[in-house]
């Protein structure tokens, strides 16, 4: 009978087996490795996107933020201007209406039996004009209150005060002093009123 020693191929075999286990472990090792290292290197390209574009939200952030500054500083130039120039309208329409007043109260005035020796306008607490004047009689002022109360300018005419007042010169001269007080109606200026709802 033949005898094969098979021990030195199985010795063999064996360190076959194992430097391939090795080289598989080496080069799954290697793999890994490899893998992550890429994924190392993508998360650290993205980390260094994510920060670039958080640095340029920061910047576009202070950049809007100034603008919202210089906006704000805008409008509230333009709501100071707006209420300058509704000062003015309003200014400009009461002159207007004053001269108007002045204009119509010469018309007003009983020729040769009345003077004025005050007449003065009021805004505050509500626009009112105050009369003090002379007359010739007690009839000279009725008559005077009659026509500013038809005159259109007035809401209301009360006559405040009324006495005897004597002239003293080369003939001695009763006279009548009297102190009216009127609602004025002033007129709104355009554009500065409530709007009428439709």
């Amino acid at each position: 009978m033949i005898r094969i020693n098979l021990l030195p191929f199985r010795a063999a075999r064996t360190k076959e087996t194992a430097r391939k286990q090795v080289g598989i472990f080496v080069l799954t090792l290697v793999v890994i490795g490899g893998a992550l290292f890429g994924v190392h290197l993508y998360l650290q390209t993205r980390v260094k996107d994510l920060n670039t574009q958080v640095e340029n939200s920061k910047r576009q952030l202070a950049k809007y933020k100034k603008i919202n500054q210089e906006i704000a500083g805008i409008k509230k130039k333009l709501a100071i201007l707006k209420q300058k120039t509704e000062v003015i309208k309003s200014l400009e329409a009461n002159r207007r209406q004053a001269i108007e007043l002045l204009d119509a109260m010469t018309g007003l005035v009983i020729k040769d039996r009345m003077w004025f020796t005050k007449f003065q306008t009021r805004q505050k607490p509500a626009p009112s004009v105050e009369i003090e004047g002379i007359a010739l009689d007690n009839k000279t002022v009725a008559d005077f209150m009659t026509r500013l109360e038809h005159a259109g300018f007035f809401s209301s005419v009360n006559l405040k005060n009324l006495h005897q007042q004597t002239v003293k010169g080369s003939d001695r001269i009763d006279l009548k002093h009297f102190n009216i007080s009127c609602g004025w109606k002033v007129k709104q200026p355009s554009g500065t009123g409530k709007a009428k709802k439709k």
